[in-house]
């Protein structure tokens, strides 16, 4: 197995994390860490994956900010952190269960033939929680396959899911300094960088399931700042080639 790390941003999250970081340690998966990057969470997710980290020398590691700065610049500096440690195959996952911790090992198999692995819901195989409305189904979907899919051409059917695997070369030829999205539609623009720069996506069905404990943080006007953000990123990313990719972690 290649040496695995999944990045987890949390932000309250204290009736989660130590469930989720017992759930990814104990996977029969092989050289695999956790880093946890917390953003000063009021409720205590900090200092309670600290006392985990302690428990779990050289596995969970935690990375502190000074306050909440956002999803997209959490998972930019955790990918720098892996990169910088020499993690060969990086993921990034909610901390809220919404992504099976189980699905994992399916990811991981999937990306020895593939430059990026996505967890998708859009996919044949793939589902959502049955407890969303119909509402909530139809938005998400056409985000998905309709906004997304016309307005950048992308041929990944879940551009906006956060469950992930990257290998270590795919995020150092896309070059984290070119990133500029920091809420949920950062998961629409490092989609999009990659597809521009000539990567490939494997799409791995999966269940996404409602979060468990603690509150949602996507509300109406994140939904509304990641639609309009999708035109920015066309913007900023369509003129990319292959022959762009970075060669420096």
């Amino acid at each position: 197995m290649p040496k695995t790390l999944i990045v987890v941003p949390t932000y309250n999250e204290a009736e989660n994390i130590a469930r989720l970081v017992d759930a990814l340690l104990n996977l029969p998966v092989e050289n695999l860490s956790v880093l946890v990057v917390d953003d000063n969470s009021p409720d205590g997710t900090g200092t309670i994956a600290d006392e985990l980290a302690a428990q779990h020398p050289n596995r969970l590691y935690v990375l502190h900010r000074e306050g909440k700065q956002g999803l997209g610049t959490a998972y930019v500096k955790g990918f720098r952190w892996a990169l910088a440690n020499g993690y060969e195959a990086i993921g990034q996952m909610d901390a809220d269960f919404s992504h099976d911790p189980n699905d994992v090992p399916r990811l991981l198999a999937a990306l020895e033939n593939s430059d990026a692995v996505i967890g998708s819901r859009y996919v044949q195989g793939g589902r959502l929680d049955e407890r969303w409305s119909i509402w909530r189904r139809l938005l998400s979907w056409w985000a998905n396959r309709v906004w997304v899919g016309t307005i950048l051409r992308s041929p990944v059917r879940d551009n906006t899911g956060g469950f992930r695997l990257w290998r270590r070369e795919t995020l150092i030829g896309m070059n984290l300094d070119r990133v500029r999205s920091n809420g949920y539609i950062f998961q629409v623009e490092i989609t999009y960088l990659a597809l521009r720069l000539g990567y490939k996506f494997t799409e791995v069905p999966i269940y996404f399931a409602d979060r468990k404990y603690g509150q949602s943080k996507m509300g109406l006007k994140v939904q509304l700042e990641a639609a309009l953000g999708v035109f920015k990123v066309r913007n900023r990313y369509h003129a990319l080639t292959a022959a762009e990719r970075g060669t420096q972690a």
